[in-house]
């Protein structure tokens, strides 16, 4: 008798995986991509898979919790992928913290790691400086993205398109005078950072502070680092120090987590 998965459960293999499942993360990440919510034609036009092979794939998702029916018959993303975000993004900040703490030790101003989850900004991790006057942000805290440093960083690769579309989500209010409130004036400002490689936040999230921020490169879900300080020590003479050690980082940090198949 034949006792592979795909003769048990019918489920074809690609590339020494499981075809189905294969399908079924791909349409999780492709709801997510839309904004959490959509109708199975939209899958099936942006997959490429037929009506019934989507259908018999939700169906399975929402038995399982991952993804639940609207009544006006569309799909969201289900409350059980909660605890699995949390407890990834908890594990992805321990991961970090010892990069993040060579950068407090290397820049003196506090380390952070945030992601893109969904159309917000989510902090994961921070090392704080040592310096009494220091910045603090709770692990945990969801911001929007367009007033923050690590906001900028993980967007500035985004198609406009898109970029504009999480902005008319969202919206764009104002944390402090300085906070970009117009989504052509955040576009020129991830222009800004794609031709620097780095971004700034300049008392945009909170007044007397600023944030350099970068994207850690290949990372398995959108993610960046940054240190933050008084504006009156990350001067413009202290970010050609410190944007370097930052890049640096970003490479190591970067490597490690696709060593440990993250």
């Amino acid at each position: 008798m034949p006792t592979s998965d795909a003769s048990t459960t019918g489920s074809a293999k690609s590339g020494g995986g499981v075809q189905s499942l294969e399908r079924a993360f791909d349409l999780l990440e492709r709801m997510a991509d839309a904004g959490g919510e959509v109708g199975l034609s939209e899958l099936s036009a942006s997959s490429g898979l037929p009506l019934p092979t989507i259908h018999r794939l939700m169906r399975t998702l929402v038995d399982c919790g991952y993804v639940r029916q609207q009544p006006n018959r569309r799909y969201a993303l289900g409350p059980r992928l909660i605890r699995l975000g949390e407890s990834a993004a908890r594990l992805l900040g321990t991961w970090a913290r010892p990069y993040l703490a060579r950068l407090v030790e290397e820049t003196g101003e506090t380390a952070n790691m945030a992601l893109l989850d969904g159309d917000e900004i989510v902090y994961v991790a921070q090392v704080p400086s040592k310096h009494s006057m220091r910045m603090f942000t709770e692990v945990g805290r969801r911001v929007l993205p367009h007033s923050t440093g690590v906001g900028k960083a993980l967007l500035a690769d985004v198609p406009d398109a898109e970029v504009r579309a999480l902005l008319g989500r969202t919206g764009m209010p104002a944390a402090t005078e300085k906070t970009i409130t117009t989504p052509e004036g955040f576009l020129d400002a991830l222009a800004e950072v794609r031709r620097l490689g780095y971004a700034v936040d300049d008392n945009e999230q909170e007044m007397g502070v600023r944030c350099l921020a970068v994207s850690v490169p290949g990372s398995p879900t959108a993610a960046a680092i940054s240190i933050s300080g008084p504006a009156g020590r990350v001067t413009e003479a202290a970010v050609a120090k410190i944007v370097p050690v930052l890049r640096q980082v970003a490479v190591e940090l970067s490597q490690a987590l696709a060593s440990s198949g993250a």
